[in-house]
């Protein structure tokens, strides 16, 4: 039987909501992680329709952590403290603030190693602490969506 090769994490640098630098996937703090990539403002329902099931799943698992990455195009870069800083204003909760790990520049540097050729919806992507990528579903929160990622994480 052939191993498969599990895709990792690319490494990139990014920003909390609380304005401090990281890189991902070292901030992925979780024995199982999940991270929520967006490419669009409107994605943000769909990021929103998973966070309370994950939260849930958080406070049942020690272990666990989810994160939400707005991944922005280079373009964007000059805007980063206007856009991040209304982010923030928007949500004000520390905890939230400190998940939303928000990437500008060259958004391939993310999707290509992912394998992600698609960006019209976000990519709900299962991450171990090894930062390697166990499953990945695209799109809002579902009932097969969610078996899909149980099953990764």
């Amino acid at each position: 039987l052939a191993m498969e090769r599990l895709l990792k994490f690319p490494r990139v640098a990014a920003r909390n909501l609380e304005r401090r630098d990281v890189m991902l996937p070292e901030a992925f703090e979780g024995a199982r992680n999940v991270v929520m990539l967006a490419f669009k403002q409107r994605h943000q329902t769909s990021v929103d329709s998973w966070v309370p099931w994950l939260e849930t799943l958080k406070e049942s698992d020690p272990g666990f952590s989810f994160y939400e990455i707005p991944a922005i195009g280079r373009v964007w870069s000059p805007f980063r403290s206007l856009i991040d800083g209304g982010m923030a204003a928007a949500i004000r909760e520390p905890v939230v603030l400190r998940r939303t790990l928000t990437f500008y520049g060259d958004v391939s540097l993310i999707t290509t190693p992912l394998g992600i050729t698609n960006r019209d919806t976000i990519h709900v992507i299962a991450v171990d602490n090894q930062f390697h990528v166990r499953g990945m579903v695209r799109g809002a929160f579902c009932e097969s969506n969610v078996r899909e990622i149980l099953r990764a994480i």
